[in-house]
């Protein structure tokens, strides 16, 4: 009985996220005023590439290339962008988008360094990386997150950039070992990006556990599926207010077909952020 229960509550809430989905207006789906979404400040962008594989089925890592291009982000996370199988090598060809686009990946040591971590790459413009951390998320499938510190020219940052989990016990648990990780290392500005594989917000979702330091978890801006999005699993979320001035999904013509996502990008502002995050830091 308690599992058919959750069985009619997952139905509602897939039913919810549509019938919120198809109120939205399809033009835009941005939460910043005007004035934010014109403000300077640097783009990052969460964007997972599907293997390099489009609603049409077919494998071109030069149409992801052009929506990279397209989204013209200063800091880009990547998911799925590497085999999944074999080898696991990365897909796309990182050398020619540096030298086409100016967009650096961040070196990983060891052999990871061809196939970023667990298909997460994480690219920069301009940046000095400070540190690096690849972090082995716990669950069911292998996962993983980078923690990089990096400095701007407007200020430090952190960017933990993640691809969690398909059930939600196992997201459950890679949010707590993020939060441990960002816990026990100095203070700087944090962003969480990538695709965190959960449409849900509130106590059910398996996200509860990021709102006090991440919190509001922001409006439900739907990326996924790509030709008709209706779930916002992706997210682009800061742990200070301020700290994001502007956000919202990037939904053009090639984008709508290059991968099953459509991708997220959002306008950030350290200089003009609170000093201190959302929540106290704890103990590590």
């Amino acid at each position: 009985m308690a599992k058919r229960g959750r069985s009619l509550a997952s139905k509602r809430d897939i039913s919810t996220a549509i019938r919120s989905t198809l109120r939205q207006d399809r033009k835009t789906y941005s939460i910043a005023s005007p004035a934010a979404q014109a403000c300077s400040g640097t783009l990052v962008a969460s964007y997972n590439v599907h293997k390099c594989v489009g609603m049409d089925r077919r494998f071109d890592p030069d149409r992801v290339a052009a929506v990279i291009a397209e989204i013209g982000a200063d800091v880009i996370a990547l998911q799925e962008a590497a085999q999944r199988f074999g080898e696991r090598n990365l897909l796309l060809d990182f050398a020619r988008i540096e030298r086409e686009h100016g967009l650096v990946p961040v070196a990983l040591a060891e052999d990871a360094g061809r196939r970023g971590w667990h298909g997460n790459v994480l690219l920069f413009r301009e940046a000095v990386v400070r540190d690096v951390h690849r972090l082995r998320l716990p669950g069911v499938e292998p996962r993983g997150a980078l923690v990089v510190d990096v400095d701007l020219d407007t200020g430090p940052l952190r960017i933990v950039a993640a691809h969690l989990g398909l059930l939600r016990r196992s997201r459950a648990m890679q949010a707590d070992a993020i939060l441990a990780t960002i816990y026990a290392r100095s203070e700087r500005p944090t962003l969480l990006v990538g695709d965190l594989n959960e449409w849900r917000q509130g106590d059910r979702s398996s996200l509860h556990s990021f709102a006090p330091s991440f919190g509001p978890l922001g409006a439900d801006l739907p990326t996924f599926p790509s030709r008709f999005p209706l779930f916002a699993l992706d997210r682009i979320l800061g742990d200070r207010p301020g700290l994001i001035s502007g956000i919202e999904v990037h939904d053009t013509p090639l984008a709508r077909v290059a991968s099953d996502h459509l991708p997220l990008k959002a306008r950030i502002d350290i200089a003009g952020s609170d000093l201190v995050p959302t929540r106290p830091r704890m103990a590590a």
